[in-house]
């Protein structure tokens, strides 16, 4: 029997590394898995070992929850100008750009209407890979006047959110937000029409502290971030040691902020139900 020397293994073994195409496989952040990546986008971009939630982006989220075909999207030609003027290590301007560039996007929210299992509805999804998903004037213009327009066609509102907070470059521009997308939900909610926001990681700031958290029905992703400020900025403005787990969505539907939990695969079903059980209409 021929004895190999070690080295022609090695170097088998080297050459067939070489040989695989790179980007084909990820690894998961929690479980370590290594997942291909055709299985990994069927699967929604949830880890099929262990349920970790990678990000994704506003489009891809649509084309999961939507009929096919059925999304009309509105004020897309929207975009943010530098009204403050604002400088740093690079421009408000520059900033935008190169976003749009690396995203495709005007702006960090995709809003329209469209229809799950042909119930109709007004929805608007944040991007975090467009300036951290952050709400400037556009951005709480876009949302608002999709929840106004959902309100004089009747119908229920949806708002995924995605988001750091408010949009510092922006200023006060960006605060008042705030208040206008909650006002718009408020009549919303006297039309008695129904307003469900999803919560996804990282779900932070202004966004927090305004319409993501006004919902008639509260979800979250699983192992999601939500929270107003972060952890360190808590610990050392009470000079508390904080829960284990805190700001995650599992911890605040143990304390009744969050309704329900649902894995992005089973999100669009988990709609369509709900959307039924408050009257929703095709």
């Amino acid at each position: 029997m021929a004895i190999f020397p070690p080295r022609f293994f090695q170097g088998d073994g080297a050459e067939k590394r070489r040989q695989i195409p790179e980007g084909l496989w990820t690894k998961c952040p929690s479980c370590e898995a290594v997942v291909h990546d055709l299985e990994l986008t069927q699967n929604q971009r949830v880890c099929p070992k262990c349920g970790h939630h990678f990000p994704i982006g506003s489009r891809a989220r649509l084309d999961h929850l939507l009929d096919p075909g059925s999304f009309e999207e509105m004020d897309a030609a929207m975009e943010s100008v530098d009204i403050l003027k604002f400088t740093g290590s690079a421009s408000y301007t520059e900033r935008l750009a190169a976003n749009k560039k690396k995203t495709g996007l005007n702006e960090a929210v995709v809003s329209g209407f469209g229809a799950i299992e042909e119930i109709k509805l007004g929805i608007a999804v944040m991007d975090f890979a467009f300036l951290g998903g952050s709400m400037g004037s556009v951005v709480g213009e876009k949302i608002t006047r999709c929840i106004e327009t959902a309100t004089e066609r009747g119908l229920p509102a949806i708002c995924i959110s995605q988001s750091g907070g408010a949009r510092m470059y922006e200023g006060m521009y960006g605060l008042m937000q705030m208040a206008k997308a909650s006002g718009a939900l408020a009549l919303h909610a006297k039309a008695g029409l129904p307003f469900i926001s999803i919560l996804t990681h990282p779900t932070t700031g202004g966004v927090t502290a305004s319409f993501a958290t006004l919902g008639d029905i509260q979800i979250a992703e699983p192992g999601a971030m939500i929270g107003f400020a972060g952890p360190r900025v808590i610990k050392e403005t009470t000079h508390q040691d904080l829960p284990p787990d805190f700001q995650t969505a599992e911890f605040l539907q143990e304390h009744g902020l969050i309704d329900l939990i649902v894995p992005r695969p089973k999100m669009r079903e988990t709609l369509a139900r709900l959307l039924r059980y408050t009257g929703g209409k095709g």
